[in-house]
């Protein structure tokens, strides 16, 4: 082993020592290059990069945001005379969330640092204003995606123009429409919602959370719930009341069936009729409380009976009346014998006597109707769905449809009229791309930076080690024949002497009769 280090310690020395001046400049210069380029690679990673989070704020809004940040231990720098904050790259996006849901900022607007990446000399303010808007919508982006529950997100902004002159009409306000991926079966909670609308609504200038629509990728509606809410006497209020109870029908019926065949399998839409016609009636009804005889309670009565026979009497009515009609129709006679009875009845009866003040529910749901797309097992196969299970479905679709209807609006419903209201469709979603798109790392442009010079440096090193090998091996091999040309002229230019010629009879005795060259060699030595 300590051979071994010792040659290689040997072959490195020798090695340094055959290189020239120039050569082993450029391998130190290497290897300082190479040392520099790992230490700036090693400094921008490892360093915390501060980046500003809210800008042009007012002195008292930067103190209480500061104040918040000092509370969460999280490290910010101020900046601009006191009207910006910085805080750590990494943590910005979390940040923002929290305050936002805070209702911070109040004034200013959350910075973004994208467009700088892409602005250059010579760019029109057309192009920096486009810019700027792709740059703001990337940045709310990203912040809604860091809410719980929700996969991704697409933001459209529409800003107003801002005028030259300062009396120009700048009444136009900007409005933004947000679609987000929501998680399957995930519920936000009204605060989630109303972060959103915050974040979204102090992100933009003159933007106020009536301008700001929020629906998923279902094409479900998130709303702000807001104080006032609207008459239902007027057609905004009607509109929405139609569309809440369309949203809330199918919400349900798409969490019934999603969790059955999967969310993504499933399109529901429903339509309504409402009527909306209020009545307010007073009823002043009487009833019979023995309703299958027609009779009531009797409270009083009266029974009065008269007997009579005997002469020259008074004979009794020859048609008596009912028990009601006080024994009227007497017939008198003047003579002759007679008998007669009377008989007098009388009843107070009481009745229900019922006093309704009715006042109609604001709204009545006079039909519905339900349209349903699944999608099969098989997407290009619709057979691979079970008519067992469309026969499932269309049964809980006409359950929802008998029970949401109102009875008194709609009458009695048959079966046929169900099925008229509801729609069952299997086929292929050509729109619903499942494939998840994975997002691809932004590298930063220092790093290619780094990354080139690097590899040009190796590129350099590795040409030039090669460059000197074949100028080495070109070395030796010019020596060599050098060394061969010069042997060569010694033996041709060698002249024939007696000393050369003995010289060369001894070395064949040597090699032909060694024997003979031994005992010549013992001659030679005894005679000296």
């Amino acid at each position: 082993m300590n051979d071994r280090l010792k040659k290689i310690k040997t072959d490195t020395i020798n090695f340094w020592k055959s290189r020239t001046k120039r050569q082993k400049g450029a391998m130190i210069g290497t290897l300082i290059g190479v040392i520099a380029i790992a230490a700036i690679i090693t400094y921008f990673a490892t360093r915390t990069k501060m980046v500003p989070l809210f800008t042009e704020l007012s002195a008292k809004e930067a103190g209480e945001i500061a104040e918040i940040l000092s509370s969460q231990g999280v490290t910010y720098e101020i900046a601009s005379g006191g009207t910006n904050i910085l805080v750590p790259e990494e943590q910005v996006d979390d940040i923002k969330i929290s305050l936002a849901a805070q209702g911070y900022p109040g004034s200013g607007d959350i910075s973004t640092t994208f467009f700088t990446e892409n602005a250059g000399f010579g760019m029109t303010d057309n192009e920096f204003n486009v810019i700027k808007q792709a740059a703001l919508e990337t940045e709310l982006e990203n912040l809604i995606k860091k809410i719980d529950g929700v996969k991704d997100a697409n933001v459209m902004l529409s800003l107003p123009e801002k005028g030259v002159f300062i009396n120009q009409n700048t009444e136009d306000q900007a409005s933004a429409a947000v679609v987000i991926h929501t998680e399957p079966g995930y519920k936000f909670t009204e605060e989630q919602i109303k972060t959103l609308y915050n974040l979204v609504a102090k992100s933009v200038p003159n933007l106020s959370t009536d301008n700001i629509t929020i629906s998923n990728q279902y094409s479900e509606y998130y709303d702000l719930e807001s104080a006032s809410g609207g008459s239902i006497n007027t057609v905004e209020g009607q509109m929405n009341v139609k569309k809440s109870i369309e949203r809330d029908l199918e919400r349900q019926v798409h969490k019934m069936l999603g969790t059955m065949m999967g969310q993504d399998k499933v399109v529901v839409s429903v339509t309504t009729d409402i009527d909306f016609k209020q009545e307010n009636r007073e009823e002043n009804l009487v009833e019979p409380v023995d309703e299958e005889n027609m009779a009531g309670i009797e409270i009083s009565a009266q029974r009065i009976t008269e007997t009579y026979s005997g002469m020259d009497g008074a004979t009794g009515p020859t048609e008596l009346g009912d028990a009601t009609d006080n024994a009227t129709g007497y017939q008198e006679v003047t003579s002759g014998n007679g008998d007669y009875e009377r008989i007098e009845e009388t009843i107070n009866n009481e009745v229900n006597r019922i006093n309704r003040v009715i006042q109609e529910s604001p709204y009545k749901i006079r039909d519905i109707g339900i349209q349903v797309m699944v999608e099969p097992p098989v997407p290009d196969d619709p057979t691979s769905l079970s008519d067992t299970v469309v026969d499932d479905i269309e049964q809980i679709l006409s359950t929802i449809v008998r029970t949401s209807i109102d009875k008194e609006a709609a009458g009695e419903l048959t079966d046929e009229d169900i099925e008229n209201k509801i729609v069952v469709s299997v086929q292929q979603f050509y729109g619903n791309d499942a494939s998840k798109i994975e997002e691809t790392p932004v590298i930063p442009w220092w790093i290619w930076v780094v990354g080139g010079i690097l590899a040009a440096a190796i590129i350099l090193l590795v040409v030039y080690i090669i460059r000197s090998r074949r100028q080495r091996e070109e070395e030796e091999i010019e020596i060599i024949e050098e060394q061969k040309e010069i042997l060569v002229d010694d033996i041709t230019e060698e002249k024939e002497t007696e000393t050369t010629v003995r010289r060369k009879q001894l070395e064949k005795m040597a090699k032909e009769k060694p024997e003979d060259f031994a005992k010549l060699l013992r001659t030679w030595i005894s005679e000296d």
